[in-house]
Order: structure tokens, then C-alpha cells, then sequence
């Protein structure tokens, strides 16, 4: 974190927290009467000039007051990050957690509808987009798989996962395997493999693929080849909430910004991409601005964190919404949500 002084890191924090709360360029006079610092308007007015040159803030147009910067908000940010490791934030967020994970105990086996109710949740509370992707499915563990007959050389797959993740897949199989064969290989492959993960399994299937043509057993053979359709599922699902909610937040005031927001969040590959870069990362992330990866994003936020399931990473939970966010808030809700889902899981 870049140095600055005492008094200036106290104007910046006010310059943000008074913009937050009302998007007007915030003037030293301002300033001066809602905080009690002691400054005189004059003091305020140089130090804010100065962090305008260090590229703290900003200043629309002349005679206007400041507004943050991408560079601004992170340094406010990291500064709320401390405080929430030195603990002071805690209070009653245990209560919280406890409260919503026996929430979500009582639909977790309706894994859908418990993400439906994550994310309207988090949408409801803070008045942003709330996000939410699933377990990933190389992530969870194999329970046991299905075949249907669908067609003559066309089997529907169905996969359920110990996370209770149900995937289904049609396939192409040997037209003359009969139904007795399918559930002949499902029986195999659910003996063979239940337990493990579909990454292991994964591995598995490449050491046993060396060794195909000496399998005694055709059977196997195609089951091997059959589970190795089944696991390649894309990873295109996404819970998505809130995106009208968003629209009426003053920064989306024109209907271009609009157009743009809406474009950025409808776009399930743009928030899946993004998401990716933070599926393996510990602890609450935050992305401002151009910090974002995406080039649709750029003019976002995003407050993330990974869910887990015995310390492996199983999804993203995600808030999105303007540069100017309500980042403690936001940060404090992703943080012990994410909580609430692991505990879930656990």
C-alpha cells in the first residue's frame, strides 16, 4: 500500500465515504462540516488537491469538487482488508453465518433452488448483482452415473455427485449395446470410480487408456470411453440476481451504461471468465474498475470469494455492482455468505 500521511489518508477515506453514500464531487467545505478533523477548509481543500496530483482522486470539471479514482478505492479498500484480519468486524458475524447456513441447510438437497436462494439473497441485501457459480465438476466427488436409452446409438448420461450436482449428457454410444450392457457399465463404473473425484478420475482414465488394448474385457474398453463422453461436461452454468436492481443505482443513469451492464452480466461467458481467475484463490477479492480482467467489466466492481468443501475450493460467490460500492458492506456479506456455504458443504 502506498504511504501517505495521517491526515491525508483521513480526507481520502472521507472523500470516498461521502461518495459512496451520494455520487456528487465532494468539495473541502463538505468536508469540513460533516467530519470533525479539526482542518480548515483551506487545509482540506491543498491536501485534496494534493491527492488529486498523487492520482487519489479526481476532479470532473473546474470549480467541482473530487471524486475517487480506481486508484483511490483501492487504497480504501485494502485499508478496510486490514481491519477485517485484525478481527474488529466480527462482531455478530457469527450469529449471521449460524443463521443463514441452518437456512440453507433446509434446501441443500435442492442444490438449484440453494443457489437461487444465495443469490437473491445477496442481490436483496445489498442492492448489487449477486452471482454465484455451482461446484465445479472436476471438483466434486463421483457418486454414481445412469444410461438411458434415448436413441438407437444415443444414451442420455446422468451423473449425481456426493455435492448433490446432478449432470445430464447425451452421448453417443455402439448402437448395439443393449440397455443390459448400459446398466452392465454404469454398475462398473459406479464400483470402479464412486468416491473419488471427476480430476482423479480424469487422471485415472489417461493411465488406464495406455493399457486399453490389453483389457481382456470390451466392456470395459467401452465403458472407458463412454465415461470419458460423460466427464467433458462445458462449464456454463452461472446463478445470476439482481441485474434490475443495479439499473436503478444512479451510475447507471443513460442508457448506454445501462446497455453496457446489462450486455456484461447477461453474457454468462463474460462472468465465468472473470470468476475463473479467482476459483483457486483464498480469502475475499476485490476488482475495481480496470483492475478487472474482462474489458466488459472495466467500469464494475467485484467483491468475490471462493466456497469450499474440506479446504477444496468448489465455487465462486460474487457481488457486482458500480465503482462506487458500498465496499465494506459488501466485502463483509461475500465473506461470511462464502462462510455459510462451506459450512453447508462441510
Amino acid at each position: 500500500m502506498e504511504f501517505l500521511d495521517e491526515r491525508s489518508k483521513q480526507i481520502l477515506y472521507a472523500v470516498v465515504q461521502s461518495y459512496i453514500s451520494k455520487p456528487d464531487p465532494v468539495g473541502s467545505r463538505f468536508v469540513t462540516k460533516k467530519y470533525s478533523f479539526g482542518f480548515s477548509p483551506a487545509t482540506v481543500r491543498n491536501i485534496m488537491a494534493d491527492l488529486e496530483d498523487l492520482g487519489f482522486l479526481s476532479q470532473p470539471y473546474t470549480s467541482a469538487g473530487r471524486v475517487p479514482t480506481d486508484k483511490g478505492y483501492r487504497f480504501y479498500v485494502d485499508s478496510i482488508m486490514v481491519v477485517r484480519e485484525t478481527g474488529e468486524f466480527d462482531s455478530g458475524e457469527s450469529d449471521f453465518v449460524q443463521q443463514f447456513a441452518k437456512k440453507l441447510d433446509n434446501i441443500r438437497s435442492d442444490v438449484n433452488n440453494m443457489f437461487l436462494e444465495i443469490t437473491n439473497s445477496l442481490s436483496m441485501m445489498s442492492n448489487y448483482i449477486g452471482v454465484v457459480t455451482p461446484p465445479r465438476a472436476e471438483k466434486t466427488i463421483f457418486d454414481r452415473i445412469n444410461f438411458i436409452r434415448y436413441k438407437e446409438d444415443k444414451v442420455v448420461a446422468i451423473l449425481m455427485t456426493e455435492e448433490g450436482v446432478i449432470k445430464n449428457k447425451i452421448i453417443g454410444v455402439d448402437s448395439r449395446l443393449t440397455q443390459d450392457d448400459l446398466n452392465r457399465i454404469a454398475d462398473y463404473l459406479n464400483a470402479e470410480y464412486s468416491g473419488r473425484t471427476i480430476d482423479e478420475i480424469k487422471n485415472l482414465l489417461v493411465r488406464k487408456a495406455y493399457r486399453e488394448k490389453a483389457l481382456w474385457d470390451k466392456l470395459i474398453a467401452r465403458a472407458i470411453k463412454i465415461y470419458e463422453q460423460v466427464i467433458s461436461f462445458t462449464e456454463d452454468d452461472v446463478y445470476v440476481s439482481g441485474l434490475y436492481d443495479v439499473m436503478n443505482l444512479p451510475d447507471f443513469s443513460d442508457i448506454s451504461k445501462i446497455r453496457e451492464i446489462s450486455k456484461a452480466i447477461k453474457d454468462k461467458h463474460i462472468i465465468l471468465k472473470l470468476l475463473d481467475e479467482l476459483s483457486d484463490s483464498e480469502g475475499v477479492h476485490v476488482l475495481i474498475g480496470n483492475e478487472n480482467p474482462v474489458e466488459e467489466m472495466k467500469n464494475l466492481s467485484v467483491v468475490a470469494s471462493t466456497y469450499k468443501e474440506r479446504e477444496r475450493p468448489m465455487g465462486v460467490i460474487a457481488l457486482i455492482g458500480p465503482k462506487r460500492m458500498d465496499y465494506s458492506k459488501a466485502i463483509y456479506m461475500v465473506d461470511t455468505i462464502a462462510k455459510c456455504i462451506s459450512r453447508t458443504f462441510d
